[in-house]
């Protein structure tokens, strides 16, 4: 499969290309499940009509690999745990996969009683490979009432509702998993100083270890030391106590998550963001349902549907990217910052406890505490949306920074 489907703090121009890579390759059916079987630990395709759209006729019968998320989500329609699923797999006992998915698609085999085969339709979003001979992508097996909207349709609404409203705004960067596409933006005009939340605060990534680790994720060298100079925020560590407004935005294609538009605060120095979850817009997923075959879309439902999200974007944006929507949420920040923390180790065991991090998690917020130096309740926010940014899974980084004021207020 030549669609890459995970790339972590890209750039904008590369998710567009990305994103439009995939555009070209992606097909939507809706299967019954007589037209469905698994062979070999694939789904494949029987008697379905061939696809016409702008992309010309593709024939979709044929083999598909599921992606960990769709066999999740083949588990849970089925009702078979997907712990079960992936541990066949990971014992290349495809035998037994195929068996289990097979029986409760159609049916005990030489047995007329119950349990009844599955007769209930599939959205199957899929990946084809452009190759005869080369099995295609199952990227998700979803309910025929998912309320599709694809990610690059999405990023272009935003865009659009960005476009409306009269703030400079850049891209910091964007993430892509077979579960959800991210992107954070921020605006470089407005910008608020907070002295208490920042005091002593010092970049963690001048650490050598911990600069590679977000290296490390990234698969390239980070862009965030020359875009820092290009616009005038190379400062030396800790001197200039600089919160920009920002907010960022997500989607899935794959039914995991909602629309989601989110604000966050931005710490210029090293790029950390502090999201604000409790003034988040989310929309989900939920059309009209579809009936068997090829997915003929009304491209007029369609469009209302974007400009819907179009309209939410400019008055978020109008309202997030705000001196005085900034100001209101430093202020809060900075009346929590100073309290001190005298025992990190002990602190972040219990706060990890309580948030559920892991133990990996936990030993990444207390290094990137101690890189920072600073001794406070800011300083464990701070950790831990540094720390995020080494973490190779996009969805689990998003939880942690929302979870980076909850810490600091546990404190």
């Amino acid at each position: 499969m030549s669609n890459p489907q995970f790339v972590r703090h890209a750039d904008f121009g590369d998710m567009v290309a990305l994103l439009q890579q995939q555009q070209a390759s992606k097909v939507d059916v809706v299967a019954p499940a007589a037209s469905m079987r698994a062979r070999d630990g694939m789904l494949e395709l029987l008697d379905i009509a061939p696809v016409i759209d702008d992309n010309g006729v593709t024939d979709v019968a044929g083999l598909y690999l599921p992606t960990l998320a769709a066999d999740s989500q083949i588990g849970t329609k089925l009702k078979i745990p997907a712990g079960y699923l992936r541990w066949l797999r990971e014992q290349n006992r495809l035998d037994l996969y195929d068996t289990n998915i097979n029986g409760l698609l159609h049916g005990p085999l030489g047995r007329n009683t119950a349990p009844d085969p599955d007769d209930k339709p599939f959205l199957l979003r899929l990946f084809t490979s452009g190759h005869p001979n080369r099995p295609g992508v199952l990227r998700a097996c979803l309910s025929n009432r998912y309320g599709i909207v694809d990610n690059l349709d999405l990023l272009t609404a935003v865009m659009d509702g960005i476009r409306q409203v009269d703030v400079e705004v850049d891209i910091r960067s964007c993430d892509l998993s077979d579960s959800a596409m991210r992107c954070k933006v921020y605006s470089p005009q407005v910008r608020a100083l907070a002295p208490h939340f920042l005091a002593n605060y010092r970049n963690p990534f001048t650490n050598p270890d911990l600069d590679a680790d977000r290296r490390r994720v990234a698969g390239e060298l980070e862009r965030w030391r020359p875009i820092a100079a290009r616009e005038g925020l190379g400062y030396t560590p800790g001197s200039e106590p600089v919160i920009a407004a920002g907010f960022r935005f997500s989607n899935s294609e794959t039914g995991h998550h909602a629309i989601t538009l989110k604000p966050e605060l931005v710490i210029q120095i090293c790029g950390n963001g502090l999201s604000l979850p409790l003034f988040s817009y989310r929309k989900n997923h939920i059309g009209e349902k579809l009936g068997t075959g090829a997915i003929s879309w009304s491209q007029d439902t369609y469009r209302k549907e974007l400009a819907v999200i179009t309209a939410k974007t400019r008055d978020k944006v109008s309202e997030w990217l705000s001196t005085d929507f900034l100001n209101a949420r430093v202020d809060e920040l900075e009346a929590h910052a100073g309290t001190p923390v005298t025992q990190p180790d002990k602190t972040i065991e219990v706060l990890g406890k309580k948030l559920g991090f892991t133990e990996a998690e936990r030993s990444g917020v207390l290094s990137h505490f101690i890189a920072g130096g600073q001794l406070t309740a800011a300083g464990i926010a701070n950790a831990v949306t540094s720390y995020s940014q080494t973490v190779a899974d996009p969805d689990r980084a998003d939880s942690l920074d929302d979870l980076a004021l909850n810490a600091m207020h546990l404190v």
